[in-house]
């Protein structure tokens, strides 16, 4: 029985592999290139197409997919979730981590993040608040979404379960892009300040 299962769980594994959005690990490649190079510009660049990328996700998830996934059908629904969560289960997280490494990388190299800088506190606000999307993002957004593609993987999948937790990540993604469009102020003061 436990053959059965192990071969079940790494026959979901080899499909969900299949279906991930690979493309979007060039971002952490690019990261890698313009650190090892000390490229400010490809730094910057790096930071906000991933910073660009992963706020519109989750603006587009909490405030536009959410309400619709709301109004479908039982069958529709968990159509689009099974489409749609293998997709994100590495883009948002990728976009994650690039967006705060280069974040963090440029503050340190444009000298915000010295004693005396008067943009330091505002580096250090948005570290808070990359800290709260980070824990969200990690502590419950990934472990819900890898919970609904298992469920999603049996023959007979518990739907309830699979909308209660898409239920509860479309909510928790309209919260962080609304933190987003903060940090987007936070950012946008820097740019100029």
């Amino acid at each position: 029985m436990n053959s059965t299962i192990s071969k079940t769980q790494g026959i979901s594994w080899v499909a969900l592999i299949r279906k991930i959005t690979w493309w979007v690990l060039a971002f952490p490649m690019l990261l890698m290139v313009a650190l090892i190079q000390h490229n400010y510009y490809l730094l910057d660049f790096t930071h906000v197409m991933a910073g660009a990328l992963w706020t519109g996700t989750d603006i587009f998830m909490g405030f536009i997919l959410g309400p619709i996934l709301r109004r479908l059908a039982p069958e529709q629904r968990k159509a689009v979730i099974n489409w749609l969560t293998p997709k994100t289960l590495v883009y948002v997280p990728v976009l994650a981590m690039t967006t705060g490494i280069g974040g963090w990388f440029l503050a340190n190299w444009a000298g915000m993040m010295v004693p005396r800088s008067p943009d330091r506190p505002w580096v250090i606000l948005a570290l808070v608040v990359l800290g709260i999307l980070t824990v969200q993002g990690f502590g419950i957004l990934l472990p819900n979404s890898i919970r609904t593609y298992l469920e999603l993987q049996k023959s007979s999948p518990d739907l309830n379960k699979i909308f209660q937790l898409n239920r509860r990540n479309n909510m928790l993604a309209g919260f962080q892009g609304v933190l987003q469009v903060a940090i987007i102020l936070v950012m946008a003061h820097l740019a100029v300040g």
